[in-house]
């Protein structure tokens, strides 16, 4: 089966790579473990400098890096170049910090000496979505790279090129050529990896479909697996909030990758005393955005990365406007297209959209919303608004905007989420750890939490 890049802005098939046969997978596993027994070995310090080389090489390279991204998965430009170096961040992060994280932890028993070794587990399987092409990948790299494991890539199937480009840096950065390297691979490739004995544990980011079949597999063969999977993030304004900076900060949270993020806000759960303020003002922001090439500094939102994905939004909100849900702003693809020029019109172009007056019991309480599109819902308390926010079964990340203390207090303890954030935008940052609970996955990633989910943490007890 083959493998297709395919510009979204444009419909353009960019390159086809045929999928590796079985014999090709069966000798880079080989390679990837008869690499893991020597570089096990290399001191943190060796380990530092590569990742270190990755970072600048990452740096040199990112205008290109980031043109790359746009072509594959069609965000804007400005925020690829971002990603790169965000990347170039992470890897300095662990170079820096991973052999402080790692460090023997030493206990009082009744032994002479006892103490918590961290030890590389081997090859670890990452299975990585398109939104974040460089990030997503980089942010498993840098710690289990550190750590001494190796890694094996599979990536999203419509960003080829970028996954290709992901290996030839760690290449360039001096890493051995087994310690990290590409599968250009469909899903049904996924399991007989996970299978393979040598293959020690996984780790994915994706839907939640995706997730429970790597769990399950994973499962079977009794290794470990950590799992980001979907969100559906509230974003809570409450009336002491600063509403200038709540909906300023807002456009960016769900506007982020042309909405394609997990940890995007989605659903605006709004105290009724500032309602009216709040969505005049986001109604106002979201008629500005501008929506078109990627490529333009001007531009404000991209294509959706493939026709399903522009599809399956559209039928999200056509669903929830045909049960009595109102499009304050958007909603309507005729509309946008009609505004586009000739060479964008076969893109996979989505308007800024907001819904109020939601039913429940329509897709926006039940499903995530991957795209530009925002739902706002009106409540009279913080009982309310917490209820609300917890009602999904999704737990990935939450915002809150508030001045009050003891409503902090509340919504950081109450929030069913692996991230609050007050009065900010969720993201994730090297320094603290990211993930989910719910059905949004488990494990964590980032931070020294991260770095120790693919290690052997092995206790020592000398008499």
């Amino acid at each position: 089966m083959g493998i297709a890049s395919i510009n979204p802005t444009t419909g353009e098939k960019l390159q086809v790579f045929a999928a590796l046969t079985d014999e090709a997978i069966a000798a880079k596993i080989a390679l990837a473990q008869q690499t893991f027994a020597d570089y096990r070995q290399t001191s943190f310090e060796q380990r530092s400098q590569w990742l270190q080389a990755a970072a600048e090489a990452l740096e040199q390279r990112q205008d290109h890096l980031g043109r790359l991204m746009t072509l594959e998965m069609g965000k804007p430009l400005k925020s690829a170049i971002a990603e790169v170096k965000k990347c170039a961040w992470v890897c300095r992060f662990y170079a820096e910090n991973a052999a402080t994280f790692l460090a023997d932890e030493s206990a009082e028993t009744d032994a002479s000496q006892s103490y918590v070794r961290y030890l590389p587990l081997g090859i670890v399987l990452a299975v990585m979505p398109w939104n974040f092409p460089f990030w997503q990948v980089f942010r498993f790299a840098a710690p289990a790279l550190m750590a001494g494991n190796v890694g094996l890539l599979k990536h999203a199937s419509n960003v080829p090129q970028c996954a290709l480009a992901i290996e030839e840096i760690f290449q360039q950065a001096g890493f051995p050529a087994g310690a990290f390297q590409t599968l250009l691979i469909g899903a049904d490739q996924v399991e007989a990896i996970v299978k393979d004995a040598r293959v020690k544990a996984a780790t994915l980011t994706g839907s939640e479909a995706a997730g429970a079949s790597l769990a399950s597999i994973a499962g079977a063969e009794i290794k470990k697996t950590v799992l980001e999977l979907g969100g559906s993030d509230p974003f809570i304004v409450l009336p002491s909030a600063d509403i200038d900076t709540a909906v300023e900060t807002a456009v960016t949270a769900r506007m982020l990758n042309n909405g394609q993020s997990c940890i995007a806000a989605k659903r605006f759960i709004v105290h009724t005393a500032i309602a009216d303020e709040f969505t005049a003002q986001l109604i106002e922001k979201f008629r500005a955005l501008k929506t078109g090439d990627p490529l333009a500094d001007d531009t404000d939102l991209g294509p959706l990365a493939t026709p399903a994905i522009l599809h399956d939004i559209d039928q999200q909100v056509q669903a929830c406007v045909q049960a009595g849900a109102k499009a304050l702003v958007g909603g309507d693809i005729a509309a946008l297209q009609a505004q586009l020029p000739d060479s964008l019109k076969k893109g996979n172009f989505y308007p800024a959209t907001l819904l109020s007056q939601i039913p429940p019991h329509t897709p926006a309480a039940e499903e995530e919303f991957f795209g530009p599109v925002a739902l706002l819902f009106c409540v009279d308390n913080l009982d309310a608004a917490i209820e609300l926010a917890n009602s999904t079964p999704l737990g990935l990340g939450a915002s809150a905007w508030t001045q009050d203390e003891a409503e902090r207090d509340r919504l950081i303890n109450e929030l069913e989420a692996g991230a609050v954030f007050i009065n900010g935008l969720v993201k994730s940052d090297p320094r603290l750890p990211f993930g989910g609970i719910k059905r949004s996955g488990y494990g964590r990633e980032l931070g020294h939490h991260g770095i120790q989910e693919f290690v052997n943490i092995k206790t020592v007890w000398v008499k």
